[in-house]
C-alpha cells in the first residue's frame, strides 16, 4: 500500500507539472550566499511519510512559480508545506495546491525550504524563516513579469508551514516585501504550548529555548491591529495540532479587528492536503479561492 500511495503522488506529480509546463523552478539562492550555511555531507531524498512522499535533507531551498492560468487575479501565493521541520511534504500541501490555485488565476509558488539541522547550519532556527522572507521578496521582484500586485502577496502554510506562515505574518522584518499581506493556516501551529515548545526546541532550534526566545515565539501575543488578514482551516479530530491553535488565533484576531475567515470540519484529521470528498475537506480549497478573490489587502 505504501509503494501504491507513492506512486499514485509521483503520477500526480508529473501531470501537475507537465500539463502547459506553466511552472518555473528558481533557486532562492543562485546568486548569493545560503544565509546560516555551512558545509556538510547531506544528500537530499524523498520517503513515504504520512501516507505522502515527503522530502527530506534538504539544503538546496526553490521556489516552484506557477503562472496564474485565464484570468490573472493579481494575487500571490507562496505555499509553505508542513513536515514538522524534519521533512517536507511538497506535494499534497504544495504541488497539488498550486495547480489548484494556478487554474483559478492565481500565482502560485511553492516553497522548498531548508530542514533545519545542525550539519548544515549553526544556527538552524533562524534558516526557515530567511528561506521564507526570500521567497517573498523574489515575488515581489517577478511580479511584473508573472502580472502580480505587490500590495496582494501572502502566504499559505499547512501543519509546520503554518507554523513558519505564521512567524512571517508576525515578526516584522526591515524590508517590508519580506512580510506577507495575508497569511493562510492549514491546521498551522501558533501557540507555545508545553508541547509545542519541546517541539521547536528538538526540530528547530536544536537547543533550548532562551528566556526572549520564549517571548518571541508567544505568537499569540504578538497578534495586534497590522497582523496580516488570514485564512483558517482545522479539523475538529485532528490529533496531532489541537484545534486551538486555530480558534485562539482567530479569537486574537478579532480582539484586535483584523479580518479573517475561519472553516472547521468535525472529520479530517491532521495532514489532509487539499482534502478528501470522503470527509468534506476536499471544500476548503475553493473557499480560499473566494476568500482570495473577495478579499482586499
Amino acid at each position: 500500500m505504501k509503494t501504491k500511495a507513492k506512486v499514485i503522488h509521483l503520477l500526480l506529480f508529473f501531470l501537475i507539472t507537465n500539463i502547459g509546463n506553466a511552472q518555473e523552478e528558481f533557486k532562492l539562492w543562485e546568486d548569493e550566499k545560503k544565509p546560516f550555511y555551512k558545509e556538510n555531507d547531506l544528500k537530499e531524498f524523498e520517503k513515504e511519510a504520512w501516507g505522502t512522499t515527503a522530502v527530506g535533507n534538504i539544503t538546496e531551498p526553490t521556489l516552484t512559480i506557477y503562472k496564474a492560468e485565464g484570468q490573472n487575479t493579481g494575487k500571490a501565493v507562496v505555499i509553505i508545506p508542513g513536515g514538522g521541520y524534519e521533512l517536507v511534504a511538497m506535494y499534497h500541501e504544495g504541488y497539488e495546491l498550486a495547480a489548484l490555485l494556478s487554474k483559478n488565476g492565481i500565482t502560485a509558488a511553492v516553497l522548498k525550504y531548508r530542514i533545519p539541522n545542525l550539519k548544515s547550519s549553526n544556527e538552524p532556527h533562524l534558516v526557515p524563516l530567511t528561506d521564507g522572507r526570500k521567497a517573498l521578496k523574489m515575488m515581489h521582484e517577478k511580479a511584473e513579469a508573472y502580472g502580480i500586485n505587490t500590495n496582494e502577496i501572502g502566504v499559505i502554510g499547512f501543519s509546520a508551514g503554518g507554523h513558519l506562515a505564521t512567524v512571517l505574518g508576525l515578526w516584522k522584518s526591515e524590508n517590508e516585501n519580506e512580510h506577507p499581506d495575508f497569511t493562510g493556516l492549514i491546521y498551522g501551529v501558533t501557540n507555545l504550548t508545553e508541547g509545542n515548545k519541546g517541539w521547536l526546541e528538538s526540530n528547530l532550534y536544536h537547543r533550548k529555548l532562551t528566556e526572549v526566545e520564549i517571548v518571541q515565539n508567544t505568537l499569540l501575543d504578538l497578534v495586534n491591529e497590522e497582523t496580516p488578514q488570514a485564512f483558517l482551516v482545522h479539523a475538529i479530530d485532528d490529533d496531532s495540532c489541537n484545534l486551538e491553535e486555530t480558534t485562539l488565533y482567530a479569537q486574537k484576531l478579532r480582539e484586535h479587528q483584523v479580518l479573517y475567515e475561519t472553516h472547521i470540519f468535525p472529520r479530517g484529521g491532521h495532514g489532509f492536503g487539499v482534502g478528501k470528498p470522503t470527509d468534506g475537506t476536499d471544500q476548503w480549497v475553493a473557499l480560499f479561492v473566494n476568500w482570495l478573490k473577495n478579499s482586499q489587502f
